[in-house]
């Protein structure tokens, strides 16, 4: 070959590889720009379309750097998770790379777009949790990559698509809690690599029933959970079903389910969870159930279930849960239920259990919650069960219970609610039940006085024990005088509560042997101590009024010393030795001491020099000078020294000096009710059984001043504001009664307006008259905004309108409650169930129709529960009409 043709050679292969390396360039520059020009387009629909508030976002910054948004090399976004976001647009065509997508919790609302179908990379779709319409679009089955579809809670309508059946791929399908009916298609029998499906909750018109025959069990062999709850399933449970042998979680609770359990159940030994209550189930429980050994929790309850229970329970050491109430079992309770280490909540309850409660109860030390009530046991409550020790409902009544009633309750973590009614139990009341919140011995043969401190708990928890005599109203007239009045000081009520316990109570001890006459004597001097001691301070204190507030110089040598001692020393001397501490403890009251204003001053936080921290409610001088103001600071000293309960803020002093006057209250660290539910992190903690709890607080405390008061106190401007909890979020006060009256009937005081806007009842922009019926609506409305998490605001409008607004027949009970909490199981909701039925019988707008505050409590007492039904099922209007409440008329007499 000639050089020149070589070189010629060389020439085009060098000409061939710059155009080859420029096509390169151009192709790469292109894909760059088009990348680009994607990403800007991404970045722009996010925007447009309220996928992300611009507010919020660093705009310098490409849409990838956003939180909830990633992306891949190509800066194309991959991932979109914006679960509890504001309602957003969708415009899913923009985002055709996504993988996963994530708009639960409100993202979206009005029916699923049929563009969704073209996000063919998606392997996991959530758009859980309501304003979802409509059906179930056709395009999904073009997801054919999709690992999890999550539509939970979505209020879609409709029957399940066939074309379902093209998600084969799927690994999670929950659909529970929509409206759909129809049957279960036979072809999701085709995804055979499901995990997970949730079908539970779902109606359509409420009536059309499928049977359970016609679910293909074997078509699912790895299933690991599954829920058909909530629906209208017919027949008895398939002998196939034994085939999901992987299963961890089964719920068929709340359907129409009859038969016997077959039992090839007890091949489902991976079981965590296995929920079959409210059904028809019949038979005897199956000796097997005790294959179960990872079982957590165990619901039969609501059925129809006979014969004893199976010694072989005792063989699931995990259980956490055992509910086999409300059925038609017989026999003992096996000694083996001691074995259950781990149990948290034992319900029994009514059943045709017969024989003693066994002693081997007493292993189960992890116990919270024991309900045996409506059943036929026998015999002494057993001493062993004072080694369950954090037992905080202990429910026994309506049995054939015998001996007294147990002194250890006082030993007791957190009690919370003692149930020994309808029993055949003896003896005295122990004093120590003054430390239980909630108790109920009525109707046994107790015998004896009740002591006043027991006034606050009412007649009703005693009535039935005719041998029973007191001075709390209600009661037969004791012979003998009482030893404890109710003008008893609380450090001397302390006192004696302490000394007869270690007294008495002790001397039942088979290990103490000192006389009864010992603990008597010290008693008496105890009583006899602080009676002299209020007498000498009434005395005191007299002398200070008389001389205008002014202690003389003697005086005050005399009680320097004092300064440092008990915080009730502040009691009795109104003038400079406590207003010298205050000044103290709040440097003059610096605004960092303040943490609140309203009515007619301002609240410090002080630390006293006896240690206490308090909360002190200042007027300032101006308010102090008028005299307006000045008996409405006399006028809530006159009440609170009067009040005594459990949920009334405590008033520990008070202050009156020229410069100013103040109350000394018992301080609560987490504040305003208020603050609580605005604060995310506080209100999360604030669970629903803690909110229930709340809300029957404040009813009971509301109803102490309508009815144990005289003359009756009404406080005027119950709201949230007013309304403090303690450390725990477990208890509530009611607090702030600076626009309260002691309502006389023949006075005009019922005139003055008092309150805060949102909280006051409709009637009062027409009449002026302020009766117990408007405390009555007040607190309705703080009972549906610890429900909601925030004030019902327009909601009250929608309700007080006589048309039947078709907002509410369509708005569910379930959609209007705090979304921050997880929803409530179902014991759960049927206590929200009946606060809701509560609350919206005291927001009628007809004062007179309104319940009083003794029924609310009453029934709070009682807890006489609704009828059974889901949440997502009760409309707000059905509420408003009371058409779910079954317990009786409700009662509206003042």
């Amino acid at each position: 070959m000639t050089p020149s043709v070589s070189i010629s050679i060389l020439i085009v292969a060098l000409w061939v590889l710059y155009i080859l390396m420029h096509s390169t360039t151009m192709v790469i520059a292109a894909s760059s720009v088009a990348a680009s020009n994607s990403s800007v387009l991404e970045g722009k629909a996010l925007l447009e379309n309220g996928w992300w508030s611009g507010e919020s976002t660093d705009m310098s910054l490409n849409h990838c750097m956003w939180f909830g948004i990633k992306c891949n090399d190509g800066r194309s976004a991959i991932e979109i998770d914006m679960a509890r976001v504001d309602p957003v647009k969708h415009n899913f065509s923009s985002f055709p790379n996504l993988v996963p997508l994530n708009v639960s919790y409100y993202g979206l609302r009005g029916s699923i777009p049929v563009e969704i179908g073209t996000l063919s990379k998606l392997t996991h779709l959530d758009l859980s949790h309501y304003y979802l319409t409509g059906e179930l679009p056709l395009s999904l089955e073009n997801l054919k990559n999709l690992l999890e579809l999550d539509l939970d809670k979505t209020n879609l309508t409709g029957v399940l698509s066939l074309s379902l059946a093209n998600l084969t791929q799927l690994l999670t399908f929950d659909i529970s809690s929509n409206h759909l009916g129809g049957s279960i298609p036979i072809v999701l029998g085709n995804i055979k690599n499901l995990l997970e499906l949730g079908l539970g909750g779902n109606y359509f018109n409420g009536f059309i029933r499928i049977e359970i025959r016609k679910f293909k069990f074997s078509s699912f062999p790895n299933l690991v959970r599954l829920s058909l709850s909530n629906n209208q399933i017919l027949g008895s449970i398939p002998f196939e079903i034994g085939s999901l042998s992987k299963l961890t979680h089964l719920n068929l609770s709340h359907n129409y389910l009859t038969g016997q359990l077959p039992l090839s159940l007890a091949n489902l030994t991976k079981l965590v969870k296995f929920d079959i209550s409210f059904n028809g189930i019949t038979g005897s429980i199956p000796k097997e159930f005790g294959n179960f050994k990872n079982l957590l929790e165990l619901n039969l309850s609501n059925n129809k279930f006979t014969g004893p229970i199976p010694s072989t329970l005792g063989l699931l050491t995990n259980l956490s849960n055992l509910n086999l109430s409300f059925n038609e079992i017989n026999g003992s309770i096996v000694s083996e239920i001691g074995l259950l280490k781990n149990l948290l909540n034992l319900y029994l309850n009514n059943n045709n259990l017969v024989g003693q409660i066994p002693s081997t109860i007493g292993h189960l030390t992890k116990l919270e919650s024991l309900n045996l009530n409506w059943n036929m046991i026998s015999g002494p409550i057993p001493t062993e069960l004072a080694s369950c020790f954090l037992i905080k409902f202990l429910s026994l009544s309506h049995n054939y219970l015998n001996g007294s009633v147990p002194s250890w309750v006082k030993d007791l973590y957190a009690p919370i609610k003692i149930d020994l009614s309808y029993n055949n139990l003896t003896g005295n009341v122990p004093i120590s039940l003054i430390r239980m919140r909630e108790f109920n011995l009525s109707y046994n043969s107790l015998e004896g006085r009740v002591p006043i401190i027991f006034k606050n708990y009412g007649f009703e928890v005693f009535i039935g024990n005719k041998d029973l005599c007191s001075d709390i109203k209600g009661f037969a007239q004791c012979t003998s005088p009482s030893l404890i009045s109710p003008s008893t000081p609380p450090l001397a009520l302390e006192n004696i509560v302490s000394r007869m316990e270690d007294g008495r109570e002790k001397d039942e001890h088979p290990n103490f042997k000192k006389k009864n006459s010992v603990p008597l004597i010290v008693f008496f001097i105890s009583f006899s101590f602080f009676t002299l001691l209020q007498i000498f301070g009434y005395f005191l204190h007299s002398q200070c009024r008389v001389k205008n507030l002014v202690l003389p110089m003697k005086t005050h040598a005399e009680l320097k010393g004092t300064k440092n001692g008990n915080l009730f020393s502040i009691w009795n001397y109104d003038g400079n030795i406590a207003f010298e501490d205050i000044i103290e403890a709040t440097e003059d009251f610096d605004i960092r001491y303040c943490i609140g204003t309203g009515g007619y001053g301002s609240v410090y936080k002080a630390q006293l020099p006896c240690g206490k921290v308090v909360a002190l409610k200042k007027l300032n001088r101006l308010e102090a000078e008028d005299p307006i103001v000045d008996k409405s600071f006399r006028n809530e000293v006159k009440m609170l020294t009067e009040i005594r309960h459990r949920n009334i803020v405590k008033l520990h002093g008070y202050c009156l000096h020229k410069r100013c006057m103040v109350l000394i209250y018992e301080y609560m660290e987490r504040g305003s009710l208020f603050y609580v539910l605005n604060n995310d992190v506080e209100a999360v903690e604030l669970d629903w059984t803690k909110r229930v709890n709340i809300i029957k607080d404040i009813a009971h405390a509301i109803s102490y001043m309508h009815h144990d008061c005289i003359p009756v106190i009404v406080h005027r401007d119950i709201s949230s504001n007013n309304i403090l909890l303690n450390s725990n979020l477990e208890q509530a006060f009611v607090s702030d009664f600076g626009t309260a009256r002691l309502l006389d009937p023949n006075s005009s005081n019922q005139t003055l307006v008092a309150g805060t806007y949102g909280y006051i009842a409709p009637e009062l922009a027409y009449t002026m008259v302020f009766t117990e019926k408007c405390d009555v609506y007040s607190f309705g409305v703080v009972a549906l905004e610890i429900l909601m998490g925030i004030h019902p605001g327009e909601l009250l409008t929608t309700l007080s309108s006589s048309s039947s607004s078709s907002s509410s027949r369509i708005m569910m009970l379930n959609e209007i409650l705090d979304q921050r909490l997880p929803p409530p199981n179902r014991v759960v909701a049927r206590d929200i169930f009946f606060v809701a039925t509560i609350a919206f019988a005291c927001l009628c707008t007809k004062p007179k129709s309104r319940p009083t505050m003794n029924w609310v409590s009453q029934e709070f007492l009682s807890r006489k529960k609704p009828i059974a039904k889901p949440l997502h099922a009760v409309s707000l209007w059905q509420l408003k009409n009371q058409e779910n409440y079954m317990v009786g008329d409700i009662e509206t007499q003042s």
